[in-house]
Formats: C-alpha cells, structure tokens, sequence
C-alpha cells in the first residue's frame, strides 16, 4: 500500500470522529454587545494525517519530507504539518469564546505540503470534506464562507478556470452553508458572493487564477472571467448600499518577506488594485491567509489618501522548512466590526505556545494581543492603519518590533528585522501597487 494510500484511511477514520475534549484553559470569553459583530478567520490548516510520535525523526510525518522532526510532541512540531490533535485543539477552543450571531471565514488551503506526486485529486477532497466535517462538528449553528487555496487542487496551484471534481466537491460539502448562486459560480469558477445579512455580503475570490505557480491560467488576462464577475458583484453591491468582506487564499500586494515580489502575478495584481480602488467605498475590508503569518496592508488611492484595511491571518500549521529562520505559533483570530456600517473596529489573536504545549502535554490557547491595544488605535479603520504603518518608519521603533514579533506569531521574540527586512515589511504594508512599492524599496531606507 502507498504512503498516501494510508494517509486515506486515516482521513477517512479522523473524518467522521467525534469531537475528543481537549485539555487547556479557558480562554477570555468575548462579551456580545449589541452594536458589534464578531467572526472568526482560520486559514491554512494543512492536516497531515501521517503525523506520528515516530521512534525515527524522520518518518513522523510526510510533510517535513524526511528532514528530522526532533521536537515532535502531542500537538505537532514546526517542521510538520498540522496534526488532527492540534486542529481539533484549535476549534474547542474557539467554540468555548463564540458568542451567538456570528460567522466563519474560511481561507483555504487543507491538505500537506507534501510532493505533487504523493497526492490526487480524490485525496484533496478528502481532506477537504474532512476538515468541512470537523468544523461542523464544533460549529453546528454558524455558517461557514470558504475560500479555496492553492493547495486545495490537485496537481496543487493548478486551478482550472472551468468546472471540475474539486469545484464541484467543494460545492456538494458546502451546501449547507452556501446558497444556490454561490453554489453555481464556486461549481463553475471557484469563486462566490453571498449576503451575509442585509446590507452585509461576502465575496470570496479564488486568488489562485492569479498565482504565479498556475501555468493553466500563465497567459489570460481574465481566467474564468472573474474581473468582470468581480467588478459586477461590485456594482450590484453599490446600487444595493451594501457593504462587502473580500475574502481570499493568496493576498493582494506585495510578499513583505521577499523584495518585490507580488502574491499574485503582477499585471493581475495591478489590475486587482485598480479594482478595488475603484470600489474602496464599497468594500469594508479584505481578509487573506496563504504565507501563514501575521500582516497587515493599507490600500492607498492615487492622491495617498488611505481607502482600505487588509489583513493576512497567521495559520493554524506551524510548519517551515528546515532553512527558514522562523515560523508561526499555531493561531486563529476574531474581528470585530460595527452592526451598523460594518467598519471594522478590533481584532482579538489567538495562538498556542506550539513548544509549551507540547513540554505539558495540554493545550493552553491564550490571546495574543488586542490590535487597538496593542499598538494604541483608535479602530481598524484605514486612517488608523495608515498612522500605525508611518509609525514604522522610524528608526529604532519599538512599535514595529512589537508588529514583527505578532508576524511571526511570537515564535522568538529575540529575531530581529532590521535593515533589507524592515524595508520589505513596511513597504509591503504601505503600497500595493508596482509603482508606490518599486519607489518605496529604491530609496532603501525609511
């Protein structure tokens, strides 16, 4: 039988479990106030089934790809996947904090970095409907809206611009939670729109036509026609006083970990920027995942003025590779935003100290920071972004420390991004577009 052959059975045996306590201690319960809305964003889950207490280091799971996992305990190790132990860990102990009439937001990417040729098509649906499955099972009475991520596909990266078995998987799993026109665009393109409540909708793109990894879609200017869906949506939105939630695996702008390096392909990424200048009054915020740790962007109209808030979510895998400086702590998160306008007013991050849970055996969910509190803000408002973004820009700031210390989701609070790094961090927040950044990493220093 084949490693990932196994790896079936175990989604198929993890998949319909019941829930398993978890040991930890509570988390601060979040009061329901009348005029705030409240949901979660989780991203990047990526189980690795496989994943074992080995004697072997290098057999205790897939996705290190045989470099040795030393550090392995009970709820994972940063050169692994997520564990279902850990995800499991992660969902109990967001259901003991949701008040009542919230939502989910869902951005992708499921199955293990794990070599291409280890997977299949039938694998990543289950994966899929597995995580679905558990995410029903701690949250029966809240409605879910996904985003698929490159890793949701199989060969991975390579979504289709047309229908096909995970589009229509993906649909058949998430029909409780989504309507039949939502249901209809993810079947044909992967991508949806939804009214949340009235004045409230949900636009999840499907980012990966864009990512530069998809050879399908290398030369098209408009894969599966979702610029002009997306513009439409926009319209009918505007026309509607309704406010729209972007949500996406891949971001929009630049990588802040890489020099001028955008998520998406480049001429995509300006046209998305353009687009979403054009409907800044439209659109209340944008909520990503993909590069699994914690940041920030400010959309800046063509007069410098700030128009909208973005926000990339760290992930639920700790993994890296074995080359990387740092990783992410586990984590998830949960924003507030005003019942009324739908700005968004607060964020609470969540995380788990991968390292002292696995010393003790228990998981201990604590929240990481209140972003208001943490970096003195006033709300999440773009304005409020904008002051905290020029704020990074002077020398010795204690406040961006702070910011690169939440990036990476306090996996070591003694690595410094000083230099070469500070200008990509804060360039990558302060401009999405070709010419603000190209202009802000030429001058080199801030």
């Amino acid at each position: 039988m084949s490693p990932l052959s196994s790896l079936q059975l175990l989604l198929l045996l993890c998949g319909g479990a019941p829930v398993a306590p978890v040991v930890g201690a509570p988390l601060q319960r979040v009061v329901n106030l009348p005029s705030t809305g409240r949901f979660w964003h989780i991203t990047d889950l990526h189980l690795d089934p496989s994943y074992t207490l080995a004697a072997d280091p290098t057999k205790v799971c897939f996705s290190s790809k045989g470099v040795p996992a030393s550090q392995a305990g009970l709820y994972g190790d940063f050169l692994c996947d997520s564990p279902y132990r850990l995800i499991q860990s992660a969902f109990t102990h967001m259901a003991q904090v949701t008040p009542p009439l919230d939502f989910i937001i869902w951005t992708g990417d499921s199955p293990p970095h794990v070599p291409v040729g280890e997977l299949s098509t039938d694998t990543v649906i289950q994966v899929i409907s597995n995580m679905t499955q558990t995410i029903r099972n701690h949250f029966p009475s809240l409605t879910v809206y996904p985003a698929l991520g490159n890793h949701d596909y199989w060969p991975q990266d390579q979504m289709m611009t047309s229908t096909n078995a995970v589009y229509q998987a993906a649909a058949k799993l998430w029909q409780g939670w989504l309507q039949p026109e939502a249901l209809r665009t993810l079947t044909e393109g992967g991508f949806y729109s939804q009214l949340v409540r009235p004045g409230l909708r949900v636009v999840s793109l499907n980012t990966i036509l864009y990512y530069s990894p998809n050879q399908v879609t290398v030369n098209m200017s408009d894969p599966a026609g979702q610029f002009h869906w997306l513009q439409e949506t926009l319209d009918r939105a505007a026309q509607s006083l309704e406010k729209v939630f972007i949500i996406a695996h891949v971001p929009v702008g630049y990588l802040p970990f890489a020099r001028g390096i955008t998520a998406v392909r480049e001429r995509h990424n300006e046209r998305l920027v353009t687009i979403f200048r054009n409907y800044s009054h439209v659109i209340a915020g944008h909520f990503y995942g993909h590069t699994h740790r914690d940041s920030i962007m400010v959309l800046l109209d063509h007069k410098g003025e700030a128009v909208n808030s973005l926000f990339v979510s760290p992930a639920i895998t700790p993994i890296k590779s074995k080359l990387e400086p740092y990783s992410n702590n586990p984590s998830f998160r949960m924003y507030h935003y005003h019942n009324d306008n739908y700005t968004l007013l607060d964020l609470w991050q969540y995380y788990l100290n991968l390292t002292e849970a696995n010393e003790k055996q228990r998981a201990v969910w604590a929240l990481e920071y209140i972003m208001t509190e943490a970096f003195g803000l006033k709300d999440l408002q773009p304005q409020s972004l904008l002051q905290l973004a020029l704020s990074f820009r002077l020398p010795q700031t204690r406040t961006f420390h702070k910011y690169f210390s939440h990036f990476m989701v306090n996996y070591n609070n003694s690595i410094l991004c000083e230099g070469e790094c500070k200008v990509c961090q804060v360039c990558a927040v302060l401009y999405l577009d070709r010419q603000g950044y190209s202009t802000c990493v030429a001058r080199g220093t801030l």
